[in-house]
């Protein structure tokens, strides 16, 4: 468990009636309902949700944790809809939805026991990361679809890199899908809407176990979750009716530039603490 975890609970901006604590309200839900549908459209909506937690007065780590939670019922909606995609895909998920939650379970519990100080200096460079990740993804999937010649399953390579992309999604998730997709398409030989659908449910998995996890040892504030996850869920409904009017190449290169601008100024916040 974080040494945190018990000493000093995530603080509840909601608990007062105040216009500060009202104001933060109508900010996360507003970033869940954003989050929601950006990842219905092009991913990457926790680059989104996270930085609004960290703006109404989350430390780094409650963030996290409460922004994993808080998205999870995004993804059982997305489920669904891939239902048709995932027929004779059992016995391949059962194993891979093992590993995943086996890695997300490692990755949580390396998150619960890093001191947030070094969380602090550490997540400016993950949500870089995540960005550049969600920015190379049309680019990598090109390369990937057009080059690859893939005609059997190439489990000694699948099953590590799940599981270790598992143990990311557990520490911090973003741009998780990116990871998964990109691994799956070069060691599964099917179509890019099935491989869309297998990657979803492992998202799930991810989510879920983060969900167990933080919501027993991490410190989530539940009262900002049942504000986000409501509007996440619409938000990705939403999303997806729209996902094919919408240009989603101009929604990501607005979703990378937003999570690289906020990795600065997490960076900046960080060190000048110091």
């Amino acid at each position: 468990m974080h040494p945190d975890a018990t000493a000093r609970p995530a603080r509840p901006p909601y608990s007062e009636n105040t216009g500060v604590q009202i104001a933060d309200a109508f900010l996360t839900a507003g970033a869940g309902l954003l989050a929601g549908g950006v990842n219905a459209v092009a991913g990457g909506g926790s680059l989104l949700l996270f930085p609004a937690l960290v703006a109404a007065g989350y430390g780094t780590l409650a963030a996290n944790v409460t922004n994993s939670v808080a998205l999870w019922p995004g993804y059982v909606g997305a489920v669904a809809g891939f239902r048709d995609q995932l027929g004779g895909e059992r016995r391949r998920l059962t194993t891979l939805g093992v590993l995943s939650a086996l890695g997300t379970a490692v990755g949580c519990v390396l998150l619960l026991s890093t001191p947030e100080g070094a969380f602090d200096i550490l997540v400016p460079f993950l949500v870089l990361l995540a960005s550049l990740m969600l920015a190379a993804q049309p680019r990598v999937s090109r390369m990937v679809f057009a080059q690859r010649d893939v005609t059997h399953a190439n489990k000694k390579v699948l099953y590590p890199a799940i599981g270790i992309a598992s143990v990311y999604g557990g520490y911090f998730g973003g741009a998780l899908g990116v990871i998964i997709l990109g691994t799956l398409a070069l060691t599964v030989p099917e179509r890019l809407r099935k491989l869309n659908g297998l990657k979803t449910v492992l998202q799930l998995v991810v989510a879920s176990v983060t969900v167990l996890v933080f919501g027993v040892f991490g410190p989530v504030d539940w009262v900002a979750v049942a504000i986000i996850a409501p509007a996440a869920m619409v938000g990705g409904f939403g999303g997806g009716l729209l996902a094919r009017r919408l240009d989603d190449a101009l929604l990501r290169r607005i979703v990378v530039g937003f999570g690289i601008a906020v990795s600065v100024l997490l960076f900046v916040r960080a060190y000048a603490s110091r």
